[in-house]
């Protein structure tokens, strides 16, 4: 069929690892996306996509603070862009860049655009522990990009900052144990299941060149604690954690493929998007229905699905967001896929990488070569940001779509579902719905945090700080057991 000229295309993909030995011969970020753009052009095979880019698109950085990275980058190749843009946080971000990228290509608005992200937080933390200064850019305070990409989401609530739950190897072990009571698993079982879930990710990483842990690691090694496995949020080992201890980058091109064709880049190169979406759960995880599910991945998954025409057996290649196993089986139940297929191109934030905000560029990168490589098969790409929070969704072929790029934002039927109120400093009794205990760096239990139902629907939160109760909590099930919370949302014994 003959091609609509303003249809987007990705026509390269790169990658790019810096395993530095020590701190002197570490990359920082900026040069780590040099590398990746370099990659893509040749994943192309011009560097002309390099000259012809008239945006460059950063997703956000956290292991160093740029006021303008993506000014950066193109200045070391030679190009001075139409436009620099920076997005804000969430791992949701790269799908959501792709998914507005391409509509603008389509719209006529653009022609060319590189997308990229990268991060040396190995480094970075090696030079906090050796007390090192790290000699690497820094802008002035008048520099900014042309424009900021995404809106800014505060996802925790004053009241769960003001009880300590603010990180993720907090909140998702909650959700894998409300998934546990959900599904009426034992804790021994269910830890088997998820266990044998995230090696078949180790596997898939272990054939990955951008993988950054290769080693494939067993289910019997992943769910044990040792000295270095240790237990960070039950019922989650190390290995069943995000690492974010990595330096690596990635970058995507995108053209219409009228742009494509002036710049000569083949057609065999050419990965059509078919469907994008976008969609938010309640910004705060108080205010969730429940803890095992997410509307959002649901209405906007599907959405995704249903504008490309295909359903979740329709699809060869998939890759969901996977920073921890309840991620992974959330999103797999919302979107319809069985948990004994493959789940991932690349082998997770734990195994090929994590990131920060920017895993998704690489999973991007990775179902560019497989739908390459397995012509007219279709890939399916999901993004999460926050606590299972914000999601962004992309379908992907080499098959053109008959009817052009489609895009939506099912944001209305989401906040049309059921929510929860938040009971602020409550005080008596509560049951629990979902819980995890903090260890410290030597595999004791620390401090418990619970998510608890009242009576009357209200969710609210309570935090054992008693060293007796974080260790009666590894015992046993407590999901559904009544608790009591005293001043200061305290665990009473």
């Amino acid at each position: 069929m003959a091609l609509d000229p303003r249809t987007p295309v990705v026509v390269g993909a790169g990658q790019y690892l810096h395993r530095a030995e020590g701190i002197d011969d570490a990359l920082q970020p900026v040069d780590l996306m040099v590398e990746a753009v370099r990659a893509a052009a040749d994943d192309a095979g011009t560097t002309k996509v390099i000259s012809g880019a008239q945006s460059w698109r950063t997703v956000m950085l956290l292991s160093w603070r740029y006021r303008d990275p993506s000014a950066l980058v193109a200045a070391r190749l030679g190009v001075q862009p139409r436009e620099t843009v920076y997005t804000t946080a969430g791992g949701n971000t790269p799908q959501s860049l792709v998914n507005a990228t391409a509509a603008e290509i389509q719209s006529g608005d653009l022609d060319c655009a590189v997308l990229m992200g990268g991060e040396a937080w190995r480094t970075r933390m090696r030079a906090r522990r050796a007390d090192a200064t790290l000699m690497w850019d820094k802008q002035a305070d008048e520099v900014v990009p042309t424009r900021v990409f995404g809106a800014e989401m505060s996802m925790s609530h004053p009241y769960e900052l003001a009880r300590g739950v603010v990180m993720p190897v907090q909140v998702y072990p909650m959700f894998e144990t409300a998934l546990r009571a959900e599904r009426g698993e034992s804790v021994d079982a269910h830890q088997v299941r998820a266990s044998e879930l995230w090696a078949r990710f180790s596997a898939v990483a272990a054939d990955n060149p951008y993988a950054w842990v290769r080693d494939q690691k067993s289910a019997e090694e992943i769910r044990t604690p040792s000295p270095s496995n240790r237990m960070i949020g039950m019922p989650y080992p190390k290995l069943m954690n995000s690492n974010n201890d990595v330096d690596m980058a990635a970058a995507l091109i995108l053209c219409s493929v009228e742009k494509a064709r002036e710049l000569g880049v083949a057609e065999d190169r050419w990965v059509f998007l078919h469907s994008g979406t976008d969609a938010h759960d309640t910004e705060f995880v108080s205010n969730r229905a429940d803890l095992h599910s997410s509307p959002a991945i649901r209405a906007a998954g599907r959405q995704a699905m249903d504008l490309a025409g295909k359903g979740a057996d329709d699809f060869a290649h998939v890759d969901l967001y996977s920073c921890f196993p309840s991620a992974v089986q959330i999103g797999a139940e919302e979107l319809g896929f069985g948990l004994d297929r493959d789940l991932t191109v690349t082998g997770g934030l734990c195994f090929a990488g994590g990131p920060w905000n920017n895993y998704v560029t690489h999973s991007i990168a990775t179902m560019v070569e497989r739908v390459r490589d397995d012509p007219g098969s279709f890939g399916f790409v999901s993004a999460n940001g926050g606590y299972v929070t914000k999601h962004a969704f992309g379908v992907y072929s080499t098959t053109p779509p008959a009817d052009g790029l489609r895009t939506a934002h099912p944001q209305d039927e989401v906040d049309a579902l059921p929510s929860r109120e938040l009971a602020e400093d409550w005080q008596g009794e509560a049951t629990v719905e979902g819980y995890t205990v903090m260890h410290d760096r030597d595999g004791n239990p620390e401090t418990a945090f619970a998510a608890c139902l009242l009576a009357d629907g209200r969710r609210t939160w309570a935090v054992g700080h008693d060293a007796g109760i974080a260790h009666a909590m590894t015992e046993g099930e407590w999901v559904g057991q009544t608790v009591r919370i005293g001043p200061e949302a305290e665990l009473v014994a």
